[in-house]
């Protein structure tokens, strides 16, 4: 089970930050999850989080370490890369209460296998500069065979190296590749990109440019069209620049990076090559250095009506800021296609007063009975939310 250090400032009203302890290695891939202290003193602090009425919030899973991103398959199976723990999950909820438990280490000792996508019975995870298929991964998840390599063409850096992907409505595959530095222009065309291919690695090609860091990008439900987050550039200050929630409905188009920021905002170094106008704005500015990670259409039909098809990003949260910001789920309202609004859906896991957090969001997946789940990577958990009229 999972250790969580400094709780006991929880109970004592505030938030603390904590760092996680791995799960010891157990000889059987499958592990029961068992009820424990600490899952009920993370029950405490879940009543911190704020949720609009009629929401609720719990744990789908307390013992994920480093849960990053996540994808679902077509039998229930939930799957979640890491960061900085080098192992992929499996959870199952086998007796369909809503909580997982069992859990198989899918994959482990690899190169920060952020990113994690599932098609047609294959898993396919994202190390830095290689992507893996797992074939037929739940023929047998007690014994999972070895991967098999797709492509090892990305580059090996490790500053915004980590991947996120998933496969598009045209079943290519989509990986990012981020900026090597904070703000630099490569010569190599592949970084500040987003790239696809077909499932085998073949067809290789650049679907867009100038993107500093995407951690996430889904399609819409109805045009079928790219929508991502992009984390914008450090050390322009607190409030400079905005980071960005972008649309992408063709391939060539050019974001800014690194010339142009938020859209407007000419970069100090790098500014004097183009005009902004040169560039696709953002579709929404977002706040400056929340680090938006993964996001989702609403397509479930668990929440209100007015939910529908509106765009729900994880925040994972500022770290260079004099006032910590983000940590929390904000709601991008869609109106004819367009984002309209920006607000926070979910929130609380940051004590403002205190500049400490106990949970930092990642991704976002909904699930097919409505729920939506958050992984967090500093808690190591899973959480289900849920919506009741009653």
């Amino acid at each position: 089970m999972r250790y969580f250090q400094l709780l006991v400032l929880l109970i004592l009203s505030a938030f603390s930050f904590y760092q996680c302890e791995s799960t010891p290695k157990s000889d059987n891939p499958a592990t029961e999850v068992e009820e424990s202290l600490e899952d009920a003193t993370l029950t405490e602090a879940l009543k911190k989080i704020k949720l609009p009425d009629g929401f609720s919030i719990s744990l789908y899973s307390d013992n994920v370490p480093n849960a990053r991103s996540m994808t679902l398959s077509p039998s229930g199976v939930l799957y979640v890369g890491t960061r900085q723990d080098d192992k992929v999950y499996a959870l199952e909820d086998t007796n369909g209460d809503h909580v997982a438990d069992t859990k198989y280490i899918i994959a482990e000792n690899m190169n920060t296998p952020n990113g994690v996508a599932f098609n047609d019975g294959d898993l396919y995870v994202a190390e830095i500069n290689k992507i893996w298929k797992f074939v037929d991964i739940e023929s047998n998840l007690n014994k999972i065979k070895k991967p098999v390599l797709i492509s090892d063409e990305f580059p090996s850096d490790k500053h915004h190296g980590w991947k996120y992907i998933a496969f598009g409505p045209d079943d290519k595959l989509y990986v990012p590749v981020g900026a090597p530095c904070n703000i630099c222009e490569s010569k190599k065309e592949i970084y500040a990109s987003i790239t696809r291919m077909n499932k085998d690695g073949s067809a290789f090609e650049i679907f867009a440019n100038g993107v500093r860091n995407t951690v996430g990008f889904t399609w819409h439900p109805e045009t079928k069209e790219m929508w991502f987050t992009d984390n914008g550039r450090d050390l322009m200050g607190d409030d400079m620049p905005p980071c960005e929630l972008n649309h992408a409905p063709k391939a060539g188009m050019h974001f800014g990076y690194p010339y142009c920021h938020g859209g407007d905002i000419a970069d100090p170094t790098h500014g004097g090559e183009y005009s902004c106008t040169d560039f696709t704005a953002p579709a929404q500015k977002l706040g400056p250095h929340v680090a938006p990670l993964g996001l989702k259409f609403y397509t479930g039909n668990m929440f209100p009506e007015e939910y529908k098809n509106d765009i729900f990003i994880a925040e994972h949260g500022s770290w260079n800021r004099s006032s910590k910001i983000g940590y929390r789920i904000m709601r991008i309202k869609m109106v004819d296609g367009k984002a309209s609004g920006y607000e926070p859906f979910v929130y609380g896991w940051l004590d403002e007063e205190a500049q400490e957090a106990f949970g930092r969001p990642v991704d976002v997946l909904v699930m097919p009975d409505g729920a939506m789940l958050v992984s967090d990577d500093r808690a190591g958990v899973i959480y289900r939310i849920t919506y009741s009229a009653d």
